[in-house]
């Protein structure tokens, strides 16, 4: 006889996926691709399984099809998908012109209205004359996320003036899970803003907070925050990082930053897993800098979907199964 069943295992969530819309089909969203974004647009829809022609048709229908796939390919029970705000002035005002594309907070509530495996991150710029209650509007529509990027949105979080929209966040149990360390296929307003630092203000508030990226930049390239992000973590028990982009050509994690991880369990059990979908997965790098083996490399170009082959690196490269799961314990309950 078998014996009671175990409790049940904890939801698989992908942290960091990209919602990316042309506005054709009345979304709201809208995409002008420039500089390292045009260069990778080929890049980015081979990487979904999409042609070129998909920019040109209904892109909001085609690529809310290629996610679902994607996600139930990798064997995930969920993905957060990422509004994407423009940016503003401290003043209110919109800084006009400064952003590659735009994903407003309806659509990704309404991705995660119509299906079960998409997660709602919004995103609001806390200098808006209406973020308090744009952010009300959207913990009413089930958001469990808010998504920003501090130094290509101008967005200073240790202000005084945005504590607030922090207090309310922190109340509402809203994640908030923000882009740090370099960033190269945007505009980056605010090089300044690129260090975990910047999360201080939230922290103390009570906010949830992931660093995107863990504070990494490319590497001989741009200045690391990983450091800042280590001794963060050893203050604040609410900080967490992801390790989206890792698994990609983009040269953000050396190899003693992956050995640090493995080697510290404090630090390893910060770690969430996230992909940073479209951009796609590849273990060349992660191969040529010793980080994975080369059979391994040669095992993930079987996978067709690139979520399922970032799962398949991550894991590789030492990443725990936990990574995987432990978003679920941090996100308030979704509203259905």
């Amino acid at each position: 006889m078998s014996g009671p069943p175990g409790p049940p295992r904890p939801p698989r969530i992908d942290c960091h996926v990209h919602a990316v819309g042309t506005g054709k089909n009345g979304s709201g969203c809208w995409y002008r691709p420039r500089g390292l974004t045009r260069v990778g647009q080929p890049i980015l829809l081979r990487a979904m399984g999409l042609p070129s022609t998909a920019l040109r048709d209904d892109f909001e229908a085609i690529y809310e099809a290629a996610l679902l796939r994607q996600v139930r390919e990798a064997g995930l029970d969920a993905a957060v998908l990422l509004a994407h705000e423009q940016a503003y002035r401290e003043d209110g005002s919109l800084i006009e012109g400064s952003g590659s594309f735009y994903v407003p907070n309806d659509h990704v509530l309404g991705l995660a209205r119509r299906h079960r495996e998409f997660l709602a991150a919004v995103s609001i710029h806390p200098a808006r004359r209406d973020a308090l209650a744009e952010l009300e509007r959207c913990i009413e529509g089930g958001a469990v996320m808010l998504k920003c990027l501090p130094n290509c949105q101008n967005i200073d979080w240790n202000l005084p003036r945005y504590r607030p929209f922090l207090e309310r966040m922190a109340e509402a149990g809203l994640v908030l899970l923000a882009h740090t360390g370099s960033e190269r296929t945007m505009p980056v307003l605010r090089p300044d803003l690129a260090s975990p630092r910047m999360l201080t203000q939230p922290l103390e508030v009570g906010v949830t907070c992931i660093a995107a990226h863990c504070g990494t930049g490319m590497m001989a390239l741009d200045p690391d925050y990983f450091e800042d992000f280590v001794a963060m973590t050893k203050r604040y028990p609410r900080l967490y990082g992801d390790n989206s982009a890792l698994a990609g050509l983009s040269l953000r994690f050396r190899p003693w930053q992956m050995r640090r991880i493995r080697e510290d369990p404090e630090l390893a059990a910060r770690i969430i897993h996230g992909s940073d979908v479209p951009v796609p997965a590849s273990g060349l790098a992660l191969a040529a800098l010793g980080m994975v083996g080369w059979d391994d490399y040669a095992a993930s170009l079987e996978f067709e979907g690139v979520m399922a082959r970032d799962v398949m690196l991550k894991r590789a490269l030492g990443f725990p199964a936990e990574c995987e799961t432990r978003l679920a314990g941090l996100l308030r309950p979704r509203a259905d």
